[in-house]
């Protein structure tokens, strides 16, 4: 279950130029998510403006946190954070404070690229480790941002795939790739919104039915912000909707019916 809600979290979320950014500080979104016929929980990404040695940084908070019947069988407060650089998009710090189901983590990293170096802080166990990283590395929150900056700034060709290294815990850089799968309309609450469609590529197994069990909407308009994620799991199915926004940088585009 821990990876089910990383996974979205991630989802949930390149350096360009500032008119080609997706998003600016104030941006709020919430998402619902229904695991089965359950409304298991709800996720909010909120970001604002910070600083880190003087560098000009974005501050990026997820939480997810189980709700009602369904926290009766699982409960999740989870918190993940990300300070990433306002102008390179580069993560300068990562936390991720999380308790699922009595399965708790509290690690914070420090990106050292002076040194090539991520300094992984254990606060939980009390250890530390130094992991190599280079100067394109995301965490898994500064990772969904820069997508959306990255599909904001180029004509996609159904096929295309992105590859993308990703560190966000003690099991070290992660490759994490995306394929673009075309464009669709879905219906949301806000009604219809013409949609950018892309398949994670992910590890079957114990957590996911197949490789490409993941489906992720994103709007094509220019906030590229995440509208739908659908997951088929190894036991059963998720689902997560945009519930709520704020803060947008650019207009969200409705079809109006």
């Amino acid at each position: 279950m821990k990876k089910i809600i990383l996974f979205t979290i991630t989802l949930l979320t390149l350096n360009l130029s500032a008119q080609k950014k997706a998003y600016k500080a104030g941006e709020w979104l919430k998402y619902r998510i229904h695991y089965g016929f359950l409304n298991a929980s709800y996720a909010t990404l909120h970001l604002s403006n910070d600083s880190i040695d003087s560098i000009p940084v974005y501050h990026a908070v997820g939480k997810g946190k189980t709700t009602g019947f369904a926290s009766i069988f699982f409960k999740v407060d989870d918190t993940y954070e990300s300070y990433f650089g306002q102008r390179d998009g580069k993560p300068y710090k990562f936390v991720r404070d999380i308790n699922e189901g009595g399965y708790t983590k509290n690690i914070e990293i420090d990106f050292d690229y002076d040194n090539d170096n991520a300094i992984l802080n254990d606060l939980k166990n009390d250890k530390r480790f130094d992991i190599p990283v280079h100067d394109q590395i995301q965490d898994i929150i500064s990772a969904s941002y820069a997508l959306r900056n990255y599909a904001n700034g180029k004509e996609l060709k159904v096929g295309e795939s992105f590859d993308m290294d990703m560190l966000f815990d003690d099991d070290g850089v992660y490759k994490f790739k995306l394929k673009y799968l075309g464009k669709d309309v879905i219906r949301t609450k806000y009604g219809k919104v013409e949609c950018l469609t892309f398949r994670p590529l992910v590890q079957s197994g114990r957590v996911f039915k197949e490789e490409e069990s993941l489906t992720l909407w994103v709007s094509n308009d220019l906030n590229k912000i995440p509208v739908r994620i659908k997951a088929d799991l190894a036991v059963g199915s998720l689902k997560a909707d945009l519930d709520g926004y704020n803060g947008l940088k650019n207009q969200f585009k409705i079809i109006m019916d």
